[in-house]
């Protein structure tokens, strides 16, 4: 910058606009304020640079704003003024995007919690939200800072750009993230509306996976989404989304996903399916599964199926359920763990198919039905038996 354009100049002008009643700032209005603030003393260069400057930090996520719009960017992550990273789908990237001071850091961290009815300040020194508007995510953008001296390193800013989970089978096939085999099994768990969660890491393809296999389902059934965030968008004639909300400002109007699973039990759904389990909504959609609801699905965070029954345990733990409680209710709801896998270099594929078994102990244990043929394979192959029987006996109109 040159000698005019100082720091205080630029606090001066922010300040202006901060008090303005405009909703989005403009080249016109962010020049009216440099000129009003500097006193006519900036010359025409200068003018332009201190507006340049304003308009990329006070407009959409500022500096971040052009990494949102990369193609293939998953997350955008700050953890220092000059330390701004992407992932594309390989790992982390380091890019050349810097901001010129942790203070700029902190001034777009809480610009955009403001955008997403939060508050950030030293007084709520975190936030989790969501941002429309911003990137060209058909969903948007989550949102997720941490002020200093809680984040030690400064600011530590998140993003994730929420696209819409579109593809169907065939296309998940045809990239190799699902082989023939598995595919001709999800099929069958489809037809038969075995319940099933979707597992995996972070990142893993999750809820890509959901929405193909839901994608598949009889366009004459409702499926009822329930989300955290909206990712979900199967390619489906009847889908219904129902999408939590935080609470405002005054930390009122929260509607929590266990609300929402409570709603869609009322509103005539064939297949209940939750897009994310995280805390004690997993007992509602066990329930829910549990009172005919059969062919419901959800996700979880679990690096492999035998982590599953203690994933659930703890989960369920946060609304008041007992362990034995759980595995009952699990045994009962669920029928299939389909585990998804993220490789070294990015590629994310079905890994493993897995039927859920109820021990003689009353815990539940994940058996392995694909890709290696065992009791697991007897155990699904059985079932879907069944289920094709019944299903085949109620459309015939004869007895099962």
């Amino acid at each position: 910058m040159s000698g005019l354009v100082t720091a205080e100049l630029l606090d001066r002008v922010r300040d202006r606009l901060a008090a303005s009643t405009a909703a989005e700032p403009t080249a016109a209005t962010v020049a009216d304020a440099v000129r009003a603030e500097s006193a006519g003393v900036l010359g025409d260069t200068d003018l332009l640079e201190v507006v340049r400057i304003l308009q990329t930090e006070l407009t959409g996520a500022g500096p971040l704003e052009s990494l949102l719009h990369e193609p293939g960017v998953a997350d955008v992550l700050v953890t220092a003024p000059d330390q701004v990273w992407v992932d594309r789908g390989v790992g982390l990237e380091r890019t050349s995007v810097k901001f010129a001071d942790e203070a700029a850091v902190r001034r777009l961290a809480a610009r955009l919690a403001l955008s997403s009815g939060r508050r950030l300040d030293d007084a709520q020194p975190w936030v989790d939200g969501r941002l429309r508007g911003v990137g060209d995510g058909h969903f948007g953008v989550r949102l997720h800072a941490v002020l200093a001296p809680v984040a030690q390193g400064g600011t530590c800013l998140s993003l994730r750009v929420l696209r819409p989970a579109t593809q169907g089978l065939d296309a998940l096939c045809a990239r190799g993230a699902i082989e023939p085999e598995a595919r001709a099994l999800l099929d069958r768990i489809i037809m038969c509306r075995l319940a099933f969660l979707v597992i995996g890491g972070t990142g893993a393809g999750k809820t890509t996976l959901l929405s193909a296999v839901l994608g598949a389902v009889d366009p004459r059934e409702r499926i009822v989404c329930v989300e955290d965030a909206a990712e979900l968008a199967p390619p489906h004639p009847h889908v219904v989304r129902l999408v939590a909300r935080a609470p405002n400002v005054e930390g009122v109007g929260e509607v929590t996903v266990r609300d929402l699973v409570r709603q869609a039990l009322r509103m005539r759904p064939d297949r209940i399916v939750v897009g994310e389990v995280r805390g004690a909504e997993v007992i509602d959609l066990l329930t829910a599964l549990n009172t005919g609801h059969d062919g419901g699905a959800g996700t979880i965070h679990a690096n492999s199926p035998e982590e599953v029954p203690a994933r659930l345990e703890a989960l369920a733990a946060l609304g008041g359920m007992d362990r034995h409680a759980l595995h009952s209710q699990l045994a009962a709801a669920v029928q299939v763990v389909l585990h998804v896998h993220r490789s070294a270099d990015g590629s994310r594929r079905l890994e493993q198919i897995g039927v859920i078994n109820r021990g003689a102990d009353g815990f539940v244990h994940i058996n392995q039905a694909w890709p290696a043929a065992g009791p697991g394979r007897d155990q699904l192959e059985r079932m879907l038996r069944l289920r094709d029987r019944d299903g085949r006996s109620d459309r015939d109109g004869l007895p099962a």
